[in-house]
């Protein structure tokens, strides 16, 4: 195979991997600051949206399509933080299956220092970009993850 110059569009994946990768490598340094909690940027953004809906019940597939991961990824995770203390699943009533995920006190407090972390991180990101940029760089990815998921189909 051979390789291809940038303007070909064939390292529009490698970047994004890259890019990604980067973003992943800051999130995780967030939970290094509570290291006794054993906490991933992962169970970050899980927390961040079990709070986030409070009040809604949510459940592993809602975390599944929500953060675009597979279905044995969320086990494994849930499972984890429910050892950890972070979250408890609940059966509903009418389906025992069905299992009803919420964050713990010690998840929600936790939820806070990553809010604030996100926050800098964003603003940081932000800084560095005009609007447009901002409103390009949204609309360039929503294409891209359309496409991946018709692909998938």
């Amino acid at each position: 195979m051979e390789c291809k110059n940038k303007l070909d569009g064939t390292m529009i994946c490698a970047a994004v991997n890259s890019l990604s990768h980067s973003v992943k490598r800051e999130i995780d340094g967030f939970s290094s600051k509570i290291e006794s909690e054993n906490v991933t940027g992962m169970h970050g953004w899980i927390i961040g949206y079990l709070c986030s809906n409070a009040g809604r019940d949510i459940f592993q597939r809602d975390l599944e399509k929500e953060l675009n991961i597979r279905r044995s990824t969320a086990t494994v995770m849930l499972q984890l933080m429910e050892k950890r203390g972070l979250i408890t699943r609940t059966p509903v009533e009418s389906d025992a299956r069905l299992k009803r995920i919420t964050p713990t006190e010690k998840a929600m407090e936790l939820d806070k220092s990553f809010r604030r972390d996100m926050d800098t991180l964003e603003s940081g990101i932000r800084s560095c970009l005009t609007p447009e940029e901002i409103d390009t760089f949204l609309s360039v990815s929503a294409k891209i993850r359309k496409y991946l998921e018709e692909k998938d189909i």
